[in-house]
């Protein structure tokens, strides 16, 4: 590694072209972080695999905050509910789940052990059994069921059903993250 740096440094060029280009990068995608031209799950792990890799230490910090607040929007701004839903279809994904989660994360002390709020929440909702509380109580509400009162043989088969698509939802997004986002 010693050896090839070497070489560009007597050329001079090469290692300051990198250099320049790649905190231009890391400036473009800050940009696109703080202006929410990007807030899909996707494109935020992406991102935020970039800021992890970062190779000075300078445009890791860089990338802290609008990393924070650009999770903080995805989630606010229902693009996360909405992404749910869409892995969700036969039974959409109940926002109540994720507005509890919400103030769940907001009011747990160790929640400060990430900047991703959206992770924080799908661990919570997981770790707190979330959706099996809010797929019973689903359920039951007689507006599933044409304003009649289902049967308990009713009630818990559509929860199962609830319960399925949405854990099934939640896991697939925890996979985006190969390792935890947290603090060392």
């Amino acid at each position: 590694m010693s050896s090839s740096r070497s070489g560009r440094s007597k050329s001079g060029s090469s290692s300051g072209k990198k250099s320049k280009g790649s905190h231009q990068s890391v400036r473009q995608l800050i940009e696109s972080l703080q202006t929410h031209r990007v807030n899909t799950l996707t494109e935020l792990c992406r991102i935020e695999r970039v800021a992890a890799s970062c190779e000075t230490e300078e445009d890791a910090r860089a990338f802290q905050s609008p990393m924070t607040a650009a999770w903080a929007y995805y989630v606010s701004s229902n693009q996360m509910l909405s992404e749910l839903r869409g892995l969700t279809p036969k039974f959409p994904f109940c926002g109540d789940i994720l507005s509890h989660a919400q103030v769940l994360v907001r009011n747990d002390p160790e929640s400060n052990r990430s900047w991703n709020l959206a992770w924080l929440c799908l661990v919570k909702i997981t770790e707190d059994e979330l959706i099996e509380t809010y797929a019973a109580s689903e359920a039951s509400r007689p507006e599933m069921w044409g304003g009649r009162q289902p049967s308990d043989e009713e009630a818990k088969e559509l929860a199962a059903c609830f319960q399925y698509e949405w854990d099934t939802a939640v896991q697939k997004m925890l996979r985006h993250w190969q390792a935890t986002p947290t603090w060392c």
